[in-house]
């Protein structure tokens, strides 16, 4: 870490969340070196020409993180928002390796041995996450924020955003595609459904700056703890819209 500035790991830099969050941290300000760990990493020239002294690439494989050196970065924010589905991953069996296993097993492999570095985790769930559920997806997010809050991290937030609007995906999924016109205009009696990706960015990134301790009011961020008592901070879709909006 340099100065007063932090250090900023993002795992899941290529996906829908993540592409915005990496373009939030190299704007910031508040963070001076940010580290893009993944299976593959963005073209530097989708990202401008500036970013080479802060932006630190590193293409790793989830199946051998033990060589990805992930601690070795000291990172004072490690920013999670891999994920995927179930008719992308091919199966529920790699489903569940890829939105839980390879999630949990990176903020592992990130978090320092050095128990006077005082590390944040930020992950980004679903509005609908819940580890007793039957269903596979819901059921997954909820299991994988029981585990990163088990890992022992000084803070660990959670997001829970709705529908993501304007996030640009590879294939479209043809739940959201039908679902999103009705959301939409759902959205304007409720701001818990919907949240527009880069508003999500901005939000994502203000908490691992922030920290649990000194969120906003508006953050409506609530402490819960999983069944073993470990504590983590959850925020909701309406706290992340209104967080990304205020004047901090």
């Amino acid at each position: 870490m340099s100065g007063t500035g932090k250090s900023a790991l993002l795992i899941g830099a290529t996906g829908a969340v993540g592409k915005h969050v990496l373009r939030e941290l190299l704007a910031s300000s508040e963070f001076v070196r940010v580290g893009e760990a993944g299976r593959r990493v963005t073209p530097l020239e989708q990202l401008g020409a500036d970013v080479g002294a802060k932006l630190e690439q590193r293409t790793i494989n989830f199946e051998k993180l033990e060589e990805a050196g992930l601690k070795e970065g000291r990172w004072d924010v490690v920013f999670i928002t891999l994920g995927t589905t179930r008719a992308a991953a091919g199966s529920a069996a790699a489903f569940e390796k890829i939105d839980r296993e390879y999630v949990v097993n990176s903020a592992r492999a990130a978090k320092t041995d050095d128990p006077d570095h005082k590390q944040s985790l930020v992950y980004c769930s679903s509005t609908s996450a819940n580890a007793n559920s039957h269903l596979l997806y819901v059921k997954s997010k909820g299991l994988t924020e029981n585990a990163l809050a088990g890992l022992g991290y000084s803070d660990t937030i959670i997001f829970r955003p709705g529908y993501l609007a304007n996030a640009e995906r590879p294939s479209t999924r043809f739940g959201e595609a039908l679902a999103g016109p009705l959301v939409k205009l759902a959205s304007y009696v409720s701001s818990s459904l919907q949240i527009d990706v880069s508003t999500l960015a901005k939000s994502f990134t203000r908490a691992g700056h922030l920290g649990s301790a000194r969120l906003p009011p508006v953050a409506e961020a609530s402490e819960s703890r999983t069944p073993d008592g470990a504590p983590f901070t959850l925020i909701g879709n309406r706290g992340a819209e209104q967080l990304a909006k205020a004047a901090l």
